[in-house]
């Protein structure tokens, strides 16, 4: 298992080992033994969500989902590739504001970890795209938010294009009007550094 570290604190990019042969790959996608033995304390999870996005430029984000049900994630892409970010939205944080992304894709077989505290989106870049992610909490409907997509500087690689928006995710509040629930309390669940 390779472990990096990202700009922001706490969020991190996994990449698991493959091993192949003239059939294709075996690769264990999640690990907490791996990760035990690597350093690094995840929190239990208690949820799979999987979604297909089919044309390229589909851009889901930027999401949150508050205390007391507030969620971490754990994302990797299934088929074909995405742009996947994080941006860290705990009040108090030197990093607030601040974005990270990662290509996740079939090939590479990186994932994004996460924590709660941070808007998640990506953008697909190739058609079906398929994310499957791991969630250390249940969805609440009442706890569910967005901020919109283009308020946080995020440099999205739509080549020009206008992206494929949801009506929730259109309509969006921006960064700047946004009055966050979560506030920076040190590093962050999982962190290494």
């Amino acid at each position: 298992m390779q472990i990096e570290k990202t700009a922001l604190e706490g969020v991190i990019i996994l990449t698991p080992a493959r091993f192949g042969d003239h059939r294709g790959f075996f690769s264990e996608s999640w690990s907490k033994a791996r990760l035990t033995e690597a350093g690094l304390d995840l929190p239990e999870f208690v949820q799979d969500n999987h979604s297909m996005s089919a044309q390229v430029g589909t851009l889901r984000g930027l999401h949150y989902q508050s205390p007391p049900h507030a969620q971490a994630k754990l994302v990797r892409c299934g088929r074909g590739r995405l742009f996947d970010v994080a941006v860290d939205i705990r009040r108090g944080s030197p990093t607030y504001g601040h974005w990270t992304g990662a290509e996740l894709s079939f090939e590479n077989g990186r994932q994004l970890w996460v924590p709660a505290g941070f808007l998640h989106g990506f953008v697909t870049q190739e058609p079906d795209t398929e994310i499957i992610y791991k969630c250390t909490d249940h969805y609440a409907p009442d706890c569910d938010g967005a901020v919109r997509w283009d308020s946080c500087g995020i440099d999205w690689p739509l080549d020009g294009a206008a992206p494929v928006l949801s009506a929730k995710d259109e309509a969006a509040p921006s960064l700047d009007s946004f009055d966050s629930p979560f506030t920076y309390e040190g590093p962050a669940k999982g962190s290494t550094q």
